[in-house]
């Protein structure tokens, strides 16, 4: 397959189109941070101001991953992409021409959506290539896009000084002076980060424009597979049914967590925030009755699925449990690690971020090498198990570093600790199409979902540790201390969803297949038909 990989034909060609997809959409989904202190400053903000926006920014991803989801299935990939990126201009150009800090957390909270489009690649590309394949597509679809963060944030700050000449910020003054990050004796009088913000969307709605021309959901004579239903999820068993029900629960409970946050920063009121539970508990009922409209027959015994139609939701259950840990945990050390290697060696901020870059920069051979190893090694279930451990293992080593540690020991130490993480996340998209087709889209939301619920579990963990630290320290945190802690917390909750996987997750059927289940059938099927229409000339 990677000798074939840069033909830019068939199915090539459609692996190509959507990570630059997706790869668009974590560049728009990540515009905000470079330019977090001019915007700051412009605004006025605090800092915990400024952290709600960061926050705000993946709230509403929870939802919408499962809601795209949905919507995958039904509509197929091509139109769902498309869509998505030409929405991406919306919350742009509301950001960009934002005036006051609720217009600002209004646009981050409408861009939430978009960082939803990595689930409508995976199934995708798992229409395109067989399951002994998968593996490795998914892991280059899943590696490639998401460097669009790492590009975001090492060009953004250039593309907002290369759009200075335009006159101040759509009309509404000049921006504060600003320092280059790669070149600190440049400076610049105007940095345009409102044109730059706003460029980002218009350039993903127009290739969402030319994805919508230039792909299909399957190659030719294949049939696109939906589920009959689209409202909620179908399950197969009736005590899985159940399972489902308590595995929505979390999705909810973050969302409150996340309001409660809001109400900290006086964003929402004690009765607004009383309110968001409201409203969340009101979601959770009428997705559980969704669910149950899909599953009735099967509740009421009217319906009963062939041992070869079932599959079983403690499969799903499991890849979203390390999806919290290994996706989660990146998005939450993405967050920290700057601040953590600048306050460990005394570094200043320029050259803390560049070296914590490296954590983000090493997706580009990370996911597809998980996705490799689970494709080659034989075993998708011992290759989750063993990137799963290593992930662990990696944070556990992370917690002791401390600045008496070489500075290129803790360098090397965070690039391996990255490998595994990211590893783990193409591991779990290998397996992901693979548990049940017709609901790709559904499954994927849901594991995509449960990522962002680890990341905002993860920061609020880090929060109360430094809230603690700084109670027990006279209103000072020792942030050697909390990083320590934090990363203990990672390490551990990596090595018991791998202890996990070890009892309860499973090989999945046609792991290393040449087609799909039911795709020798279809194309059986094809043969005929077009076997039995009369030759033309």
């Amino acid at each position: 397959m990677l000798g074939e990989m840069w033909s830019f034909r068939g199915r090539y060609k459609i692996l190509h189109m959507t990570w630059f997809a997706f790869f668009l959409s974590f560049v728009v989904w990540f515009n905000f941070p470079p330019f977090a202190t001019t915007i700051a400053q412009e605004f006025g903000l605090t800092k915990p101001q400024l952290g709600t926006i960061g926050l705000c920014n993946v709230a509403l991803t929870v939802p919408a991953r499962i809601i795209i989801g949905m919507l995958l299935d039904k509509y197929g990939p091509r139109l769902t992409y498309s869509v998505l990126l030409m929405y991406a201009a919306v919350p742009c150009l509301i950001f960009a021409t934002a005036q006051s800090f609720n217009q600002l957390v209004f646009a981050r909270l409408l861009m939430g959506i978009v960082g939803a489009g990595f689930v409508i690649g995976i199934r995708m590309v798992a229409e395109w290539f067989p399951p002994k394949d998968v593996g490795t597509a998914e892991g280059i679809y899943g590696g490639w896009g998401n460097f669009g963060s790492a590009f975001s944030a090492f060009t953004m700050v250039l593309f907002g000084v290369g759009l200075s000449f335009l006159p101040g910020a759509f009309g509404f003054g000049e921006t504060q002076t600003f320092k280059i990050l790669f070149f600190p004796a440049f400076q610049t009088d105007i940095l345009n980060w409102r044109a730059a913000i706003a460029g980002t969307g218009i350039v993903a709605a127009l290739y969402g424009a030319l994805y919508l021309v230039s792909v299909t959901d399957t190659p030719p004579g294949k049939e696109y597979r939906r589920p009959k239903s689209t409202r909620g999820m179908e399950v197969t068993t009736k005590r899985d049914f159940w399972f489902l029900m308590a595995m929505n629960a979390p999705l909810t409970i973050i969302l409150m967590v996340l309001a409660w946050r809001l109400k900290k920063v006086q964003f929402l009121t004690q009765g607004g925030m009383i309110l968001a539970f409201v409203v969340l508990i009101g979601l959770y009922l009428f997705q559980a009755y969704n669910c149950w409209s899909v599953n009735k027959e099967l509740l009421s015994g009217e319906k009963h699925y062939p041992p070869e139609d079932r599959y079983e939701f403690s499969q799903v259950a499991i890849l979203e449990l390390t999806y919290i840990v290994n996706f989660g945990s990146e998005l939450a050390v993405v967050t920290m690690l700057p601040a953590f290697f600048e306050g460990t060696f005394s570094l200043d901020k320029a050259t803390a971020g560049i070296i914590a870059s490296s954590y983000a920069f090493m997706n580009l051979m990370s996911r597809p090498g998980g996705g490799i190893i689970s494709d080659k090694m034989g075993s998708r279930k011992w290759t989750m198990v063993v990137l799963t451990a290593g992930m662990g293992i990696g944070y556990l080593l992370m917690s002791t570093v401390n600045s008496n540690w070489p500075i290129f020991l803790a360098v090397l130490l965070t690039m391996a600790c990255s490998f595994f993480v990211q590893s783990s996340e193409g591991s779990t998209f290998a397996i992901v199409p693979l548990v049940k087709r017709r609901i790709t889209g559904q499954i994927a939301g849901n594991v995509g979902a449960y990522g962002n619920v680890g990341a905002v579990a993860y920061l609020t963990t880090r929060l109360l540790l430094t809230e603690s630290s700084g109670a027990a320290n006279g209103g000072e945190p020792v942030m050697s201390a909390v990083n320590s802690g934090f990363f203990q917390v990672l390490g551990t909750t990596g090595l018991i969803v791998a202890f996990l996987c070890i009892f309860f997750l499973k090989e999945p059927k046609g792991s290393f297949a040449e087609f799909h289940q039911g795709e020798e059938e279809d194309a059986s099927a094809n043969l005929d038909l077009s076997m039995q229409k009369p030759a033309s000339y």
